[in-house]
């Protein structure tokens, strides 16, 4: 028998039965699903510091558990400063077992350090069933080693589902224990 990370059991076992229940699906297949979820930091200002580039890469490589990758920019932009292959930010994606262990860390252990944190806002869907979520600091990630921040960078989680809206995102994202703020806003 292979071995599942929790969140994954959760959803084979429980959250699609839930679902079912709640949207009236007539097969198992019509349930949305976790997709894929990236990871991205924009550098802006400190393209021309290639160390914070490089202990950005590290950091976000810790974090996710994936090698990040840096994308670099595709036109010349004077308004900017930018010429075409400087770098403008570093992502990851993350799918099946990697991204349900990055999921549960990110909601046990990170989320939970925030400072102040009443839950995620419930207004940032897309329309079409996918959720951005923006971190401001990197220091709630206990991979993260204190000492060695030279500029701390924040960076925006995005959760690709195959939710046709965003009420059965919402409610896929809820069952796996995304706490989203009780009011509104």
């Amino acid at each position: 028998m292979k071995y599942q990370i929790k969140l994954q059991k959760l959803y084979n076992e429980q959250i699609i039965i839930n679902l079912m229940k709640r949207f009236k699906y007539s097969s198992y297949m019509q349930v949305p699903k976790l997709n894929k979820i990236i990871i991205h930091k924009g550098i802006g200002s400190i393209i021309y510091d290639k160390n914070i580039i490089n202990q950005s890469i590290m950091e976000l490589t810790s974090i996710s558990g994936q090698k990040a990758i840096l994308c670099l920019s595709k036109h010349d932009e004077a308004g900017f400063k930018l010429r075409k292959g400087m770098p403008i930010g570093i992502k990851v994606t993350l799918r099946r077992s990697k991204m349900y262990e990055f999921l549960e860390r990110l909601i046990k252990v990170a989320l939970p350090r925030v400072r102040d944190f009443n839950g995620v806002k419930n207004s940032s869907f897309d329309g079409m069933g996918n959720y951005n979520l923006g971190i401001e600091d990197q220091i709630i990630y206990p991979e993260v080693n204190l000492y060695e921040i030279k500029k701390s960078i924040g960076m925006n989680i995005t959760f690709v589902t195959s939710a046709k809206n965003d009420i059965e995102a919402k409610e896929l994202l809820s069952h796996f224990g995304i706490p989203f703020k009780k009011n509104n806003k």
